[in-house]
């Protein structure tokens, strides 16, 4: 299966002609895209997903937009399909780790600790902090040093890191981020493959084990090795691309594969709402079905001839986004917080008149915020660290080196602004 004469992957790559490779190196214009919807998902959650319905109208909305949390999965899925190429395409050059964590160092630190420091040293001389946030700011700690994942997980709740709780997907990137290069480097291709199909069924097995012994599916589903399969998705499916025409056999069986998983989690998705036995094991199976599908998706979007989805992945709109997700992942919810703290959707509701226009006026409000806020972010203070990179290229002739994928956000909805598994996922 692979890189055999004759062999599947072979078969279906023949229908491609020498001047139409699939290219899974440099820029993707899709892959921006793809990380535009998973912001988009994310926002909506923060944004639509903790309004107080009214009507059958407005619970199918928030309904809709608790789906939101699956936007971290896909940033995983992406995160992971990234950073593995890019290790991988720079493997035989210089100054391999150095390269790396200079460059992820540049992209990920001055915003995250931009942010810790104003929030919990500037701020606090400025104005009097409210409880929640001053609540945040006693446990600091877990913040600073990326571990926030951990202390959610042993508290079982979002409650104590509220405005920064999303942090936590944060933590489980950069855990991530440390390990992986020292794998990648360390064995062949065709081993990390089976690496990362192990880890797939580990990952799911621990969620299991965890849950069944009474572990919160919320505590589960942001401890970083409960988590790991997710990005493992992503890595594996870039090590495939990396075989003698493995990219092109990946995209040409992905729309059929989506069908496939997206079919798989309805059906697990019925059993669960109408027969409700075996739930804790069965929402574990589904996230890990979820990851798959997400998977099928980033590879759809590579494709030379898209159809009308994977050429909405390559649309300005959502390429907006993405170019600006980061900031938008970092800021976004901690305005969710803030509005809801200010009652945001009473006031909007008091002066609109009409419930449905407030909830809808708030999202719209909290959007173009968060956009103007991201948009000033990176202009003006994060491109400055970037510029930076370029001493820090790998060095891989006729390669470019394509941009990695940040995320946060939280794996089921914290109590303010909605964040964790049963509802990130």
């Amino acid at each position: 299966m692979g890189d055999t004469a004759g062999g599947p992957l072979v078969n279906i790559a023949r229908v491609y002609t020498k001047t139409e490779r699939i290219r899974v190196t440099g820029h993707l214009p899709g892959l921006d895209g793809v990380r535009g919807v998973a912001i988009l998902l994310v926002m909506a959650l923060h944004f639509v997903g903790d309004a107080t319905a009214r009507t059958f109208g407005q619970r199918l909305a928030v309904k809709m937009a608790s789906y939101g949390l699956l936007g971290v999965d896909l940033f995983f899925v992406l995160s992971g399909f990234l950073i593995t190429g890019l290790l991988l395409d720079s493997k035989s050059g210089g100054h391999h780790f150095r390269n790396f964590y200079a460059r992820r160092t540049l992209r990920i630190f001055p915003l995250y600790y931009l942010v810790l420091g104003f929030l919990f040293i500037v701020l606090p001389w400025l104005t009097p902090l409210t409880p929640a946030l001053a609540e945040a700011r006693r446990h600091q700690v877990w913040l600073w040093t990326h571990t926030s994942n951990f202390y959610i997980a042993a508290k079982g709740s979002f409650a104590a890191l509220t405005y920064v709780s999303h942090f936590w997907s944060l933590a489980i990137e950069e855990h991530f981020y440390l390990v992986w290069p020292l794998v990648v480097f360390s064995v062949r291709r065709e081993v990390l493959e089976r690496i990362c199909a192990v880890v797939l069924v580990a990952g799911l097995g621990l969620r299991i084990s965890l849950v069944l012994a009474g572990v919160s599916e919320l505590s589960v589903s942001v401890l970083t090795p409960c988590r790991i399969d997710t990005l493992c998705v992503g890595a594996l499916l870039a090590a495939l691309c990396r075989r003698q025409d493995g990219a092109e056999a990946l995209v040409h069986r992905s729309w059929s594969a989506m069908l496939a998983l997206g079919g798989a989690i309805f059906a697990v998705s019925a059993w669960c709402a109408s027969v409700k036995i075996g739930l804790p094991v069965l929402h574990e199976m589904r996230n890990s079905l979820y990851a798959l599908f997400f998977g099928a998706l980033v590879l759809m979007s590579l494709q030379l001839r898209p159809n009308a989805l994977a050429r909405a992945f390559q649309s300005r709109l959502l390429r907006f986004f993405g170019k600006y997700s980061y900031g938008l992942y970092v800021y976004h919810c901690m305005l969710a917080y803030y509005l809801v703290e200010r009652r945001a959707e009473d006031r909007f509701d008091a002066l609109l008149g009409n419930h449905s226009l407030a909830i809808a006026a708030k999202a719209a409000f909290s959007v173009a915020v968060s956009v103007a806020v991201a948009v000033l972010s990176y202009e003006l203070f994060e491109k400055r660290f970037l510029a930076l990179k370029k001493f820090f290229e790998a060095a891989v002739p006729g390669r470019a080196v394509p941009p990695a994928v940040t995320v946060g956000a939280p794996s089921t909805p914290p109590p303010v602004a909605g964040v964790t598994r049963g509802v990130t996922r």
